[in-house]
């Protein structure tokens, strides 16, 4: 498991974001404090602060470098 931090402060990068992660059979949570949600369920992303980076674990043994590039425009 690997975690990175988000930024996803706009309904368009919330979008772009799980089409994004949708393409990969991982599973991802997104985490603020001590909530988390699915990270490929976009109505569970929108229960968050989203002005606030959240916190990603992406839950994969052999493609962690792969996923992280890919979602290089939302890394804080």
């Amino acid at each position: 498991m690997k975690t990175v931090t988000v930024n996803l402060n706009s309904i368009e990068k919330v979008k772009s974001f799980v089409n994004d992660i949708v393409k990969y059979e991982n599973d991802f949570d997104l985490v603020s404090g001590r909530n988390y949600v699915d990270a490929k369920s976009i109505m569970g992303i929108f229960a968050f602060d989203l002005s606030k980076p959240l916190q990603l674990n992406i839950h994969a043994n052999d493609n962690c470098d792969e996923i992280t590039k890919s979602l290089k425009n939302y890394l804080c």
